[in-house]
């Protein structure tokens, strides 16, 4: 079974998901950006705007789908899984228990990320970065990195029509999407993140068939970053 489009990372043979993970198979690790839980939640509350209340729901299903396919030993939320503070306290109680259930057995790793409460009673171990093999795993992509995985932008692009959210690499670093609902997302050539890519860079669009582009040949489109 094709799991999803396969990318070699510094030398780490690696699985861009449809989902928006990120599967290490000789790691067992599963890697995921920006879950944004509790983010409608936070939208009523400070901006008075009524998104549907199941975006963490719908995150956690597929974060679930994911667990399911791969069954990873250990897991990386690689920074902004929750919206903020009071949207992790004020987490519903089957979301939680659910997400719970998910980390029971596994390694779980809470990259701190801008939006991140920092360690909560939910479990897991609480890091800044983390370094496994050859990669370094953190939130936001430092400009002289390498052998980096990084989230933060919500990188979409448009190819043939299509407008979904994407990985953005060159070999030496990798974007991960933004993998919550609602989350909104970056043109993937907007300076900010472009320039923290070489030559031979490509995007590869999630969804049910990977669709892969070289990052110099798609046309630049007004932003919708929402954070």
């Amino acid at each position: 079974m094709t799991l999803g489009h396969s990318l070699t990372l510094s030398g780490a043979a690696l699985i861009a998901l449809p989902s928006g993970g990120l599967f290490w198979p000789d790691e067992g690790l599963l890697c995921v950006s920006d879950l944004h839980l509790g983010r409608s939640e936070r939208m009523a509350r400070r901006a008075g705007a009524l998104l549907p209340p199941y975006d963490s729901a719908a995150t956690l299903a597929r974060l679930d789908a994911d667990i399911e396919a791969v069954r990873p030993a250990r897991v990386i939320c690689l920074g902004d899984s929750f919206d903020d503070l009071a949207a992790a306290e004020a987490m519903d109680e089957a979301d939680r228990l659910w997400l719970l259930r998910l980390m029971a057995g596994r390694d779980w790793l809470w990259i701190e990320g801008n939006h991140d409460p920092g360690p909560i009673d939910i479990g897991g171990a609480h890091l800044e970065s983390l370094r496994v093999g050859p990669l370094s795993f953190r939130h936001i992509a430092e400009p002289d990195g390498g052998a980096e995985v990084s989230g933060h932008f919500h990188p979409k692009a448009r190819i043939a029509g299509l407008s979904r959210p994407c990985f953005v690499t060159d070999g030496s670093r990798l974007v991960l999407p933004a993998y919550g609902s609602y989350t909104g997302g970056l043109d993937c050539t907007t300076p900010a993140l472009r320039d923290l890519f070489g030559k031979g860079a490509r995007v590869i669009l999630t969804g049910p068939r990977p669709i892969v582009a070289p990052l110099d040949q798609i046309s630049p489109r007004s932003s919708s970053l929402s954070r």
